[in-house]
């Protein structure tokens, strides 16, 4: 259905769609120092009778840039007084049917740390609480868990009496923590690490494997005194049933279980670790029960991702969203729904064209809320048990949902929501039932107002095959002549640079510096349909370069202030390869170009990365011994005589997606042929630059470089 929408839309010229209103630029611009300083919204918990919200606000300090995060607790009626959780450290709140508040904490009640170091789980009884929030004058909290292990996070059963717990632990360990580590890959008497054949990952993502340490879910009763009994019950079962995370590794969370109407058992998400884990995106959905007895897995058939499961409040339903194609991290995620009275399987959402990203059920069981890309926005949607989607109007913004996130529907219609955009960073909103959400949270919006303001319009265009391709312009409110343009490249590649906030690649803190930030969601981007999204399979350099030039282009005519004339070019991941594929196939365009983790060598990369399903997917689905063509078709090594665009490349040593030897080859072959560039190398991060004082390091860099080759 909303295939047809985007594909009829604008299919010859570019058409403006939107723009946010510009308003006077009596205000400094936003610095890199507002971006790494400004308060981040965490998670969020809600209340079970409905008044009160405890979200978590992290706050950076600007001399030290140490960062802290604290709960503070909203009413979500028309009065009351915000407080705060007299609590360092604190994270990860959540509700007991009775109103006791859990969270997460590595310090005791004075603010120290916990003499173990360990991250446990801490409460406060609803009968401590005095109001909507906890006073500090007679705050009482109790230590609820004692393991051996940090809690990396937590669930409390629906009736109160139980949590899951789950953190990293050895297979065979009967509990959280063991006196002895189970990594097997430390031998000794030296400090080798020693992989056996078969091991499957040897490191992934930002760390080195540690075969026979796994992350693990266990179940604990709660006593009379509110603390966790001593006995547990392993939700993976003996040690011959599952060998594998739960949550997965490394970004699964707390999305990835589900307690049970009843409280009896758990739902959760887990890959098999074996050999073939590097070359598998086979994720099942499992259910456990508390009674000791082995899980079973409830999606043996389907060898794709199964994932984020959740049951319906009503005991009736397990809902979760479901891959169709082995092999294919960004194949569509259908909404998939299990009755469990009959055992019969429906998918909910077959014939609708968008990936479902999140799922969350009406207190009624009737129907859920999804969140999925859908152009340039992350709506949220209402599916009923029928199959009927209904996109939702949440955001102030008429026609400008931007991004939707952490989705909670009330008893009384009402929905509690997080929201965030280009304009500004997440903030908390409530949304009466049928009506648009009003903000009740100020993490960052008064900040932001005191800085001057961008102006981000969306434009459509035709581009590779004629097919409708999205794009936005961001630039300074009020900005007068033309403006160097900035060309921003989503990586992913199956992703898309859509109306929301970023903490890394943030196109209004560059274009507060008096760029105009130019973003195209190419061919492969999400949120347009499935087949759009396949369009960049053994094309990455094809279909989606045309449609960046045809975009950049496109964003001139449409806006006189852009100067394609006066440019640079700039992006991460996939973006990176794409600025070492510019420079040898587009070089006569840009004035610069900002490489970071881009893939410089295809050949290279095969053997490198550690999950090799992507790498092979993406080019045709062999490795590269048996389709060489395919991957040296698009590969940058291959082009680099022709390269004489100046470039920053950047990289991160603990990048071990795309390891940054890809970069340092890219810097060789510059320096070696004479172009000006520069190589920024992070010793202490990964595919990304989380550290705040690395961040300033980035921007600071980057800017430089911009400034070093473009005129204002």
């Amino acid at each position: 259905m909303t295939h047809t929408f985007w594909l009829a839309a604008a299919l010859c010229a570019a058409s403006a769609l939107s723009a946010v209103p510009v308003q006077a630029q009596t205000a400094p611009p936003m610095s890199a120092q507002d971006l790494v300083t400004l308060g981040r919204l965490g998670a969020v918990a809600v209340s079970p009778d409905g008044k009160t919200v405890a979200v978590v606000v992290t706050t950076t300090d600007p001399a030290t840039y140490k960062r802290s995060g604290a709960i503070r607790f909203i009413p979500l009626g028309r009065t009351g007084v915000q407080t705060q959780l007299p609590w360092t450290g604190a994270s990860d709140p959540a509700y007991a049917p009775d109103g006791t508040l859990y969270w997460l904490s590595a310090s005791g009640m004075d603010g120290k740390p916990a003499a173990d170091g360990l991250t446990q789980v801490w409460a406060l009884p609803a009968k401590a609480r005095s109001g909507n929030a906890p006073p500090a004058a007679d705050f009482t909290a109790i230590q609820v868990t004692r393991f051996k292990a940090d809690v990396a996070g937590f669930k409390v059963s629906p009736n109160g009496k139980r949590l899951l717990v789950w953190g990293d632990v050895a297979r065979d360990c009967p509990t959280l923590g063991c006196e002895k580590d189970g990594n097997t890959a430390l031998p000794g008497p030296g400090t080798g690490r020693l992989y056996k054949d078969g091991s499957g990952f040897v490191r992934h993502w930002d760390a080195w494997e540690t075969p026979g340490n796994y992350s693990r879910g266990f179940v604990v009763d709660l006593g009379a005194d509110g603390t966790a009994s001593s006995a547990v019950v392993a939700i993976d079962g003996p040690s011959d049933t599952l060998t594998g995370d739960t949550p997965s590794k490394p970004f699964g969370g707390g999305e990835e279980l589900s307690w049970s109407a009843d409280s009896k058992g758990v739902y959760f998400t887990a890959r098999q670790a074996d050999r073939n884990e590097p070359l598998s995106t086979n994720l099942d959905v499992w259910h456990s029960p508390i009674d000791g007895t082995a899980p079973h897995n409830l999606t043996p058939d389907n060898l794709a991702t199964d994932t984020l499961p959740a049951a319906s409040p009503d005991g009736k339903w397990l809902a979760w969203a479901a891959m169709a194609r082995p092999g294919y991290e960004a194949d569509r995620q259908v909404l998939t729904l299990l009755s469990l009275q009959t055992g019969q399987k429906r998918a909910l959402t077959q014939g609708w064209d968008r990936s479902v990203g999140s799922i969350d059920w009406m207190p009624d069981s009737q129907g859920m809320i999804v969140t999925a890309n859908d152009v340039l926005d992350n709506p949220a949607f209402r599916v009923d048990l029928a199959g009927k989607v209904t996109r939702l109007a949440l955001s102030p913004e008429v026609k400008r949902e931007g991004h939707i996130g952490a989705v909670f529907p009330l008893r009384d219609g009402r929905i509690v929501f997080t929201r965030d955009s280009i304009a500004g960073p997440a903030e908390l909103y409530i949304a009466a039932k049928g009506k648009r959400g009003m903000r009740i949270t100020d993490v960052a919006a008064s900040a932001l107002a005191a800085r001057a303001s961008v102006v981000t319009q969306r434009f459509s265009f035709a581009g590779a095959n004629g097919d409708t391709v999205w794009g936005q312009i961001t630039k300074p409110a009020g900005a007068a002549g033309r403006l160097p343009a900035i060309l921003y490249v989503h990586g992913g590649p199956q992703g898309s640079f859509n109306d929301s906030w970023s903490n890394r690649w943030n196109p209004r803190v560059v274009a507060s510096q008096g760029y105009a930030v130019v973003s195209v969601d190419f061919h492969g981007s999400t949120g347009y349909g499935q087949a759009f999204t396949d369009a960049i399979n053994k094309d990455w350099g094809g279909k989606p370069l045309e449609d960046l030039q045809k975009g950049f282009a496109a964003a001139a005519r449409l806006d006189a202030q852009v100067d394609l004339a006066n440019s640079c070019a700039m992006g991460a991941s996939y973006g990176g390869y794409m600025m070492n594929w510019i420079a040898g196939k587009w070089p006569d365009q840009f004035k610069c170009l900002v490489q970071h983790d881009g893939v410089f060598d295809a050949r290279a990369m095969a053997y490198e990365t550690e999950e090799l399903w992507f790498d092979e997917w993406e080019h045709g689905g062999k490795p590269y011994y048996e389709a060489a063509a395919e991957y040296e078709k698009w590969n940058p090594v291959n082009h680099v005589d022709k390269w004489k665009t100046p470039m920053l490349v950047i990289t991160g040593e603990k990048d071990f997606r795309i390891p940054y030897t890809q970069g340092l080859a890219s810097y060789t072959a510059l320096q070696r042929k004479g172009v000006p560039s520069e190589l920024l190398v992070f010793p202490d991060e990964n595919h990304w630059v989380l550290k705040p004082k690395n961040s300033l390091q980035w921007h600071q860099t980057v800017f430089d470089w911009l400034g070093r080759w473009l005129k204002k």
